[in-house]
């Protein structure tokens, strides 16, 4: 029998864009220049209540299915959304996360909080927290 258990866990990471916060709140908001960061959504609908949907993994597998729903957005300054995170069958984990845009001097500065619950061992917030400095990362380059 597997042993189950729930790990909670919140970390914050924060980066900072040499672009405005409306530029920086477009690359979230606008599903073609989310793609080019994040992943293309089979479902996008940015909006209080609407739901963003997509799938991909590495070839070798498995295939991760991301499934968010947003609940609060005020425009250029926050997005918070919860979201499940399926490793093929399995969900991994289940998440609340919110994207805060502060001007500054040259840019934005961008708070990125999570609080999750992981499942069972199959993800760690260190991974999490890992992988959402690398997506922070790719979102700069592509601003």
């Amino acid at each position: 029998m597997t042993e189950r258990f729930v790990r909670h866990a919140t970390f914050t990471v924060e980066h900072r864009y040499a672009a405005s916060p409306e530029q920086v709140y477009r690359a979230w908001a606008e599903p073609g220049l989310k793609a080019r960061w994040f992943s293309k959504a089979e479902l996008f609908d940015f909006r209080v209540g609407g739901r963003e949907f997509s799938r991909g993994g590495p070839p070798e597998g498995p295939v991760f299915t991301f499934d968010a729903c947003y609940q609060e957005i005020v425009p250029g300054e926050r997005i918070v959304y919860s979201y499940t995170l399926d490793a093929g069958d399995t969900r991994i984990s289940v998440s609340i996360t919110t994207v805060e845009l502060f001007p500054v001097e040259g840019g934005t500065r961008l708070v990125f909080t999570e609080q999750g619950a992981f499942f069972d061992g199959h993800d760690t917030p260190e991974i999490r927290e890992h992988g959402t400095r690398e997506m922070l990362g790719t979102l700069g380059k592509t601003l």
